[in-house]
């Protein structure tokens, strides 16, 4: 077949447009069963939008496709941003942060040892100077005659701190119910900041409250002075409720959405689930908010100073002045020293303790709800 022949016929191979996909053992077997006069080769066009091949002598078919394909540009998968190694600069900045961190918590950490410190090494000399025994069982504080027992001031806090969250633990827990699962948007605007506002209103200002307003209709109710266990709940009640109610909100809030429509699917009202699953279900969010409240109660200085009534005696009814640890500390640390203040340092300790009673029993609290989450998280995988 001649160079003309081949030309001339438009179903030859040799004239046909080469892609850049070419089927190398297709085209060489083609090529040995061409004569040998056909045995001509493509040579690729210049034109960089259409890869024609043309003919070029001495160029065999299997070869020209080994050509195409080194031709062929290969696609280079490239990552969308370049990785660079962190700079110096920023693992200083880093470190120094991460130290930054450390130094908090430790300060944080190292504060309260000292304070718990300070209090037990001030304290220590009761054990020789009253004894242990006589100060922890002691109903009677005189400090004219030497006499100094613990009794009446522990007590008189239980007592006041157990009245006031009678009073302010239901009323936080409804309001916390009234806010997360009644209340309109509209409303929660108006009642939301009120609580948060109560919550940073001063002590003294709210035990001037209670001496101006509170104290006279005590008074008027169950008779006497008006100070006493009664004011100081109604004062107290008032104080620990926007931390309960905060708490206990974001305890309810917690509750996964699924469980009211369950609920609900169940057949039951708004009120059903409210009342049956949705507090049940926050109970321990709601009792770790009852311990912090009652933390802050058993705290509280100012306010209660101002209405209990500062009287070193056993509880003696509702009316009866009685006094606390932090009442009593306040009020005699000015002119104290030796035994006298050896003791208001052991009230001040025994304060401590209670409270980080209280943090600790949250902490356990908490720490079992974690567990029991954990449990029912495996149960409902396996």
């Amino acid at each position: 077949m001649s160079n003309e022949e081949l030309n001339q016929n438009p179903q030859n191979p040799l004239d046909s447009t080469v892609d850049s996909a070419v089927d190398p053992a297709r085209d060489a077997n083609a090529t040995e069963s061409m004569p040998e006069a056909g045995k001509e080769s493509l040579r690729t066009d210049a034109n960089p939008e259409k890869k024609t091949l043309t003919r070029t002598p001495g160029v065999t078919m299997k070869e020209l496709a080994d050509t195409a394909a080194q031709r062929e540009p290969v696609p280079v998968v490239r990552p969308a941003t370049k990785l660079q190694l962190v700079s110096r600069r920023t693992q200083i900045k880093e470190a120094s942060l991460a130290s930054l961190f450390f130094i908090c918590a430790f300060l944080a950490v190292l504060g309260v040892s000292l304070i718990f410190a300070f209090v037990a090494w001030r304290a220590f000399p009761i054990v020789h100077e009253i004894g242990l025994w006589n100060f922890l069982t002691g109903t009677k504080w005189s400090v004219a005659e030497g006499v100094f027992g613990a009794v009446p001031f522990i007590m008189g806090s239980l007592v006041v701190v157990g009245g006031s969250l009678i009073m302010g633990v239901p009323l936080a827990v409804l309001t916390a119910v009234f806010m997360s699962e009644v209340a309109s948007p509209r409303a929660n605007a108006i009642i939301r900041p009120a609580v948060e506002l109560l919550a940073g209103v001063p002590s003294v200002v709210v035990g001037f409250f209670g001496v101006v307003v509170v104290v006279p209709l005590v008074s008027q109710l169950v008779g006497g002075a008006g100070f006493g266990p009664l004011t100081a709940w109604i004062v107290l009640s008032i104080m620990i409720m926007p931390t309960i109610t905060t708490l206990s909100e974001d305890a309810l809030n917690s509750i996964p959405m699924g469980i009211r429509e369950a609920s609900y699917a169940m057949g039951a009202t708004k009120w059903q689930t409210i009342w049956k699953v949705v507090i049940p279900a926050a109970r321990v969010g709601i009792i770790d908010a009852t311990i912090l409240g009652m933390g802050r109660a058993i705290g509280e200085t100012m306010a209660v100073l101002m209405v209990v009534g500062n009287a070193p005696q056993l509880f003696a009814g509702i009316s009866a002045p009685i006094s606390t640890m932090t009442s009593q500390i306040v009020l005699e640390m000015g002119y104290s020293s030796g035994t006298h203040r050896t003791a208001l340092f052991g009230l001040a300790a025994i304060l401590f303790l209670i409270s980080m009673s209280l943090v600790l029993t949250v902490r356990l609290l908490s720490r079992e709800q974690h567990k029991k989450r954990k449990k029912v998280k495996k149960g409902a995988e396996a």
